[in-house]
């Protein structure tokens, strides 16, 4: 076996030993709690600076709906890091590549429509 080979097969990469501890730490975590630990997107919209949004929001059924109330949010959040335009839409992708293959296609096209009017109330071109 080639060296090269043998010391990859030793050391691992950093990402490999953070995922095996990050692993370690949730089910340590998960059984002191008693919960579960697969809502890790809902903590990331609760703690991260990306902005402050409204409750239940991308449940809304208007796309109009949801893109004033991002708008809104966006323009009045302390938490954001970027523009209030980029905040928004970051904030909308997120929850689209988050829901995945479980978001209904009626749900996906109101959502796809938001940000076609996401960027109209920006004065952004589609």
């Amino acid at each position: 076996m080639p060296a090269s080979r043998k010391a990859s097969r030793t050391t691992r990469g950093t990402r490999q030993r953070h995922a095996l501890v990050s692993a370690k730490k949730k089910t340590s975590t998960a059984k002191k709690n008693g919960k579960s630990t697969s809502r890790w997107s809902h903590h990331v919209m609760e703690t991260s600076d990306a902005m402050d949004i409204e409750g239940d929001i991308f449940k809304k059924g208007n796309a109009q709906e949801i893109a004033d109330s991002l708008k809104r949010s966006s323009e009045r959040s302390k938490r954001r890091k970027g523009t209030p335009f980029q905040s928004a839409m970051s904030m909308l992708n997120f929850y689209i590549n988050r829901a995945g293959r479980n978001l209904p296609k009626t749900r996906r096209n109101t959502l796809d429509q938001a940000k076609k009017r996401l960027r109209e109330a920006f004065g952004r071109k589609p």
